[in-house]
């Protein structure tokens, strides 16, 4: 008696275990076996697959590929691959464990900076494949009370992220990029922590310096800390000065006294 055919999630099923595990016993018995051996098979298309996420890997982290080799960073994109296959379809979000992957990976531990460049190359990406959205209009804020200022709560525009990295990432990123090997030959490595302000303009992408007391304000807003909150955390003696000169980045897109609903939730910092 012929066996019934195989459902199509039982199908899905055994390639995924040939394509990730290299398991191939199960689709074996699932392919045709007609002018190509089924391993042959197999392994063309665990190849492809595998080609495919290196090639997507590739284009969120050019600076950390430079940095590394071409043939350096295949054989470390491979190996992530293998460990962390995509969750989704949509490639341009695959990678966002790279940076801790390299982190962990001994053979680059001679590039000590590596991890914090990935970083930013992926929040760069983030940034790059954001939503669009309007940014707040800084002239709302006059109409408010004082008390409702100390109770705002800042939305952070989607195309705008922070990032804290120990290594001067943003002076190494943009010398690799620019293939300029003079500034790169000047970067003191000691010249860290950095604290970033990464976002999209008409221009491109802007990687902005910010001062730890402005980061750290910025910080407790995108996290959904009321004004008054985040400005205690800047430690400084002028913080409505500070604040001025970062509500004039346009980093946010709108905002609401602390009893109002919120729009969007609050944004992870990286750090």
């Amino acid at each position: 008696m012929k066996p019934p055919a195989p459902t199509l999630l039982e199908l899905q099923h055994a390639i995924q275990r040939s394509m990730l595990d290299g398991v191939d016993g199960d689709a074996f018995a699932l392919i045709i076996n007609k002018g190509l051996d089924p391993a042959e098979r197999l392994g063309i298309y665990r190849n492809t697959s595998a080609g495919v996420l290196v090639t997507a890997l590739r284009l969120a982290y050019p600076a950390v590929q430079h940095v590394v080799g071409p043939e350096f960073f295949e054989g470390a994109a491979r190996l992530f691959a293998a460990e962390a296959p995509p969750r989704s379809a949509w490639l341009d979000a695959y990678g966002a464990d790279f940076p801790e992957f390299l982190a962990r990976l001994a053979q680059a531990s001679s590039v000590p900076y590596l991890p914090d460049l990935a970083r930013l190359e992926w929040t760069v990406n983030l940034v790059l494949h954001a939503a669009d959205a309007e940014p707040l209009e800084i002239a709302r804020l006059a109409t408010l009370s004082e008390a409702e200022l100390e109770d705002l709560r800042f939305e952070p525009h989607p195309a705008a992220q922070l990032l804290r990295c120990g290594f001067p990432a943003d002076a190494i990123w943009q010398a690799v990029l620019e293939r300029d090997d003079d500034a790169m030959t000047a970067i003191d490595l000691a010249d860290g922590p950095v604290w970033l302000l990464v976002q999209r303009a008409k221009s491109g992408i802007d990687v902005v310096r910010l001062s730890e007391p402005e980061w750290r304000v910025a910080a407790a807003l995108f996290a959904g800390q009321p004004l008054g909150a985040a400005l205690a955390q800047a430690a400084c003696a002028e913080p409505y000065i500070l604040l001025a000169a970062h509500l004039a980045r346009a980093c946010y897109a709108d905002c609401r006294v602390a009893h109002e609903p919120m729009a969007l939730q609050p944004r992870r910092i990286h750090a």
